[in-house]
């Protein structure tokens, strides 16, 4: 009776508690619902653009989901776009804020954000912009706006573009834990850390050219809006002539010079206020009205499937590429008769060469049905690459990173560590090859050839697959593979790319293709709710605070090392994967 009446109590308390749970859902759910209809637009505004967090191509947000938006980490480069369009037809908006951004996307997608904002521009509404400090890829973004102002006490970063490789072989050697490798591809520099103490010649040759394929792109863009020749702006960079407020001023970086205060009254000046308060309404709350607008309409639909994040065996999710997730979206899209044309976004450094090539599959039976668009954001390279080669037709941005058509293999061992501290590992197995590699012994001459055959095997799987696609043969798609990456531009100029502009063109093409001239957008795939998303986010809390401990007692340079070499065991099969994680600044 006793047990009976624990159990009835306990059945109680989680039914009370569950109750407890809803009603704050519940009034949660209204507060936000009635923050959004009490966000007012007032004539006259100003749209105040502030990015402060990470940007992905997609976030996956539902509009039917009240918890969309506020628990992500990132913020949707579809949403913004979206906004700064709805804000060019509002009669409301008259102008947009660039305020103190410190950019956390990549250099395509700045591109990206900067057309949209001309496009705004010149629609005969202004943009001004303000800085405590402009970064380096802040400040082009920025240079876009009609005006320029900086803190009194501000910097500008104006020095040309840089990335560093960080290189493993000593460390693994004194340590006695190391990757064996096995690659294909004169440049396939993924795994050249791994194996040199310092930078190869074909490896620095194809980052200088891809920096500078970049850094041209840029600055032709910053001298046409600020009327600067592209000779004087290098010139600038070479003698760091903008870092200090007043030299930027002088060499026609920036505008003006300006505490926050006077700022605002340039934007009321600009407004043409004389008093009264300057009405800045802010990107976040200006996208619960603008994901209500909807700029095109039609009963056809153009589905755009947007895959991102490193390429892996499996589900898959907001920043991961599985198969399960985007083949599941590719087959909607492709037995949805409303859909006449699919628009593949790409933005990937690659990954699983087997994951890859069951996805380029699926691109290929959408194909046959439906003409198929590939859109390349900040990376689209090798297996991001192999994804996209069988499309119709490939969009990229100029400073898209694409191509590193070439594969590898890494397997750790720790065999050295293992002697030093007395480890002996013995094997016994039924037959010659059933005891094939130990973590504990050194890679055997047998093995090695063996996964060389396979490394060999998926190249020439890779370059026949790009071959097709592309419409060129084997010799020639091998002369611009050799894991080598190119920028959109250069990659268009070798044939790699049919276009260069952004996934707004490329929708554009797919419609023209699929001969739909009224039409909407629909977007795939659909990721975990909001709320859903954040219960997980909790649950690995305790994860990611012991990353962050990690960062700060190791600092970052040893922090990122580590990361390189955890990385590098973690990486299952044979990779198609981007030569290494490319920061450039």
């Amino acid at each position: 009776m006793k047990f009976l009446g624990n159990l009835l109590a306990a059945i109680l308390g989680c039914l009370v508690a569950f109750g407890i749970i809803m009603v704050m859902l519940l009034v949660f759910v209204s507060l936000v619902g009635s923050a959004e209809d009490t966000v007012a637009v007032k004539d006259g505004s100003v749209l105040e653009i502030q990015l402060q967090r990470p940007i992905a191509d997609y976030a996956g947000n539902d509009e039917l989901d009240p918890f969309s938006g506020l628990f992500e980490a990132s913020q949707g480069l579809d949403e913004i776009l979206h906004a700064i369009a709805v804000a060019k037809e509002d009669d409301r908006i008259r102008g947009i804020s660039l305020n103190n951004n410190i950019m956390l996307a990549g250099m395509a997608q700045t591109q990206t954000l900067r057309k949209a904002l001309a496009d705004f521009k010149a629609g005969g509404k202004f943009i001004y912009a303000y800085g405590d400090f402009y970064l380096q890829k802040d400040y082009y973004l920025c240079s876009v706006a009609d005006s320029l102002f900086i803190n009194p006490v501000g910097a500008l970063d104006f020095k040309g573009l840089s990335s560093e490789v960080l290189y493993l072989k000593e460390i693994q050697e004194k340590s006695g834990i190391k990757m064996e490798v096995v690659r294909h591809g004169k440049y396939k520099s993924a795994v050249e850390p791994y194996l040199q103490d310092e930078m190869s010649t074909s490896n620095r040759e194809q980052l200088q050219e891809l920096l500078h394929s970049v850094w041209g792109t840029m600055i032709q863009d910053i001298g046409a809006s600020r009327n600067l020749a592209e000779q004087d702006l290098n010139t600038i960079a070479d003698t760091l002539g903008g870092r200090f407020p007043k030299m930027a001023m002088e060499t026609g970086l920036l505008d003006g010079i300006a505490f926050m205060d006077e700022y605002e009254g340039k934007l009321k000046n600009a407004l043409g206020l004389t008093d009264g308060e300057l009405n800045l309404i802010a990107l976040e709350d200006y996208n619960g009205y603008a994901k209500q607008k909807k700029l095109r309409s039609g009963e056809d639909k153009i589905a755009v499937v947007f895959a991102q994040g490193e390429i892996l065996y499996g589900q898959g999710g907001p920043d991961v590429i599985g198969q399960d997730l985007i083949n599941e979206a590719l087959v909607k899209a492709r037995e949805d008769d409303k859909v006449k044309a699919v628009v593949l976004r790409v933005d990937s450094p690659g990954g699983s060469a087997l994951t890859s090539d069951i996805i380029w599959r699926e691109v290929m039976l959408t194909k046959q049905e439906k003409p198929v668009i590939v859109s390349m954001g900040n990376v689209a390279a090798s297996g991001g690459y192999y994804i996209a080669a069988g499309a119709d037709r490939i969009f990229a941005e100029p400073t898209t990173i694409t191509g590193s058509i070439g594969v590898f293999g890494t397997i750790p061992n720790i065999s050295a560590f293992a002697d030093e501290i007395g480890i002996n590992a013995e094997q016994v197995g039924t037959n010659e090859n059933s005891v094939d590699y130990s973590l504990f012994e050194p890679m055997g001459d047998h093995f090695r050839q063996v996964l060389r055959e396979g490394i060999e095997s998926t190249y020439q799987t890779f370059l026949e697959r790009v071959a097709s696609g592309r419409q060129l043969t084997l010799a020639q798609v091998d002369s611009m593979a050799q894991g080598r990456v190119w920028s959109g531009k250069d990659a268009q100029r070798i044939g790699l790319v049919d276009d260069l502009g952004t996934l707004e063109d490329a929708v554009a093409a797919a419609a023209e293709m699929a001969g739909a001239s009224e039409y909407s957008v629909r977007k795939y795939p659909k990721y975990k709710t909001g709320i859903e998303r954040l219960m997980e986010d909790l649950g690995g809390a305790s994860a990611k605070a012991k990353e962050d401990l990690l960062r700060t007692e190791m600092g970052e340079g040893l922090y990122t090392a580590w990361k390189a070499l955890k990385q590098g065991g973690h990486q299952e099969g044979i990779q198609a994967k981007m030569p290494f994680v490319l920061n450039i600044k």
